[in-house]
């Protein structure tokens, strides 16, 4: 397993399931040279401490991105579905951060409790940023169980609650995700209905909802956890705040600018 000095960090698909042969148009050809990026860092673990942002740079004012055609191609991966029980923030925000993350990854956890709230509270909130949920698998059975778990929470509109407290603690990786602590962790995220939860955790439909974000970043070559998209541009790793506030605001001035030249 790859490490960052002495912390895990997430774990790369073996060859043979990321060279599924699922094919988002000519998305994937284009998205390989730009989203390469993230398999090579990611696996890094993005921490905030001696590992490098990696981002996209933005070129100055004036100059024309080359890779412009890509970032809005895989701009169109947001789904804006205002019934996506995986997502919060207005389905028409200017901004969508696409989150490739697994439950069991020490960094996505460092994400979800150093970054993800202050982005909510400064952009969510403020209807700058909606922020959308992908479930990606790299440690195994345990995270594909607790995938499940969480896509069962947000049929009952507990997913984010759910997405809270399986993060508020920091050794998932020892802990794991049996089925008592499953179920320990939806009963505190407030979901009601517990049968329900098991009989949804158990469908079909979850392990499609499943199958079909893993899929997604198959497509794209995001193979690392935890991986980003802001309107298309990628983020390799939980980086400091500051780093994704950049990204934001970039991107909504880029879509003010562009809803300005449509009217």
């Amino acid at each position: 397993m790859p490490t960052n000095g002495d912390n895990p960090t997430s774990t790369p698909f073996p060859a043979g399931r990321r060279n599924r042969g699922i094919a988002i148009g000519a998305l994937v050809l284009v998205a390989a040279l730009v989203l390469g990026v993230l398999s090579a860092f990611a696996t890094g673990g993005g921490s905030s401490g001696d590992s490098p942002a990696v981002t996209v740079e933005t070129p100055g004012e004036g100059s024309a991105d080359p890779n412009a055609d890509t970032y809005a191609q895989l701009a169109e991966l947001a789904r804006r579905d205002k019934d996506d029980k995986l997502a919060m923030g207005r389905a028409d925000a200017p901004v969508v951060l696409i989150e490739y993350a697994d439950f069991k990854c020490p960094f996505c956890g460092k994400f979800a409790r150093d970054t993800e709230p202050e982005l909510v509270q400064e952009y969510v909130d403020k209807g700058v940023l909606r922020i959308e949920w992908r479930n990606l698998v790299v440690f195994g059975e345990d995270s594909a169980q607790a995938a499940y778990a969480s896509w069962a929470a947000g049929q009952q509109d507990r997913f984010w609650e759910f997405h809270e407290v399986a993060f508020s603690e920091e050794d998932n990786m020892k802990k794991g995700y049996s089925k008592e602590r499953l179920d320990a962790i939806a009963e505190k995220a407030g979901v009601k209905d517990m049968d329900r939860f098991h009989t949804d955790m158990e469908s079909y439909a979850a392990k499609q909802a499943v199958e079909k974000d893993q899929e997604e970043a198959y497509g794209i070559g995001a193979t690392s956890t935890p991986s980003f998209l802001v309107n298309g541009k990628p983020i390799a790793g939980a980086q400091p705040a500051e780093v994704f506030a950049e990204a934001i605001e970039a991107a909504a001035r880029q879509a003010e600018a562009a809803e300005g030249s449509d009217k």
